[in-house]
């Protein structure tokens, strides 16, 4: 995902955030009623008036499954919640997959770069995206290969092969694994109207 792209997910999410936020403060301050604009057959509650009657929640109260089911559904909220955020906030770090030479490393986002360079550069291919994965001492990449309507993934296959292998010899201390795959657009003719 783009950098720009996550900063505004991450800016539209604080917005939503701060204002949920500021209607909640409000509405448990008392500034407002929870339901201004009911339709008229509705009855408009009063300032101080509970969204769930006193006797209602008392007789919830005394259900012995009220308190367990109400805890593990806010746990597993909570839960949920933070692990969604923890993937977010993790989402943006790249790691450096160090050479051989001392004080030497290799980012993924460079290698990708050159990896996506490369495939471009073969004759048949229309675009590429690359994803390296970093394991111990080994490397996972993926190559999403857009084709040309006329290049069939024969033709293109060995030069795909041979960039990989160069890489594989240039990164020799690690296990290169390279997973290619093919799309191309649809030979569908466009539709009159």
């Amino acid at each position: 995902m783009p950098r720009s792209r996550t900063i505004l997910n991450r800016l539209v999410l604080a917005v939503l955030g701060a204002v949920l936020l500021a209607a909640a403060v409000r509405l448990s301050a008392g500034g407002a009623t929870w339901a201004p604009d009911l339709p008229g057959r509705w009855h408009l509650p009063g300032p101080h008036t509970p969204v769930v009657p006193a006797g209602r929640l008392a007789t919830l109260r005394e259900q012995g499954w009220w308190t367990p089911t109400l805890m593990a559904v806010s746990i597993v909220a909570t839960l949920l919640l933070a692990c969604v955020s923890l993937r977010q906030l993790g989402s943006g770090f790249r790691r450096l997959v160090p050479l051989p030479a001392p004080h030497s490393g290799l980012r993924t986002r460079a290698l990708e770069d050159a990896l996506v360079r490369g495939a471009t550069a073969v004759d048949g291919v229309a675009g590429c995206r690359a994803r390296i994965r970093v394991r111990r001492q080994r490397l996972d990449v993926v190559l999403r290969v857009r084709l040309r309507e006329d290049t069939s993934p024969h033709t293109v296959l060995p030069a795909l092969t041979g960039l990989a292998h160069d890489t594989e010899t240039v990164l020799s201390p690690y296990r290169f694994r390279t997973h290619i795959r093919f799309t191309s657009r649809s030979h569908r003719r466009p539709h009159v109207r």
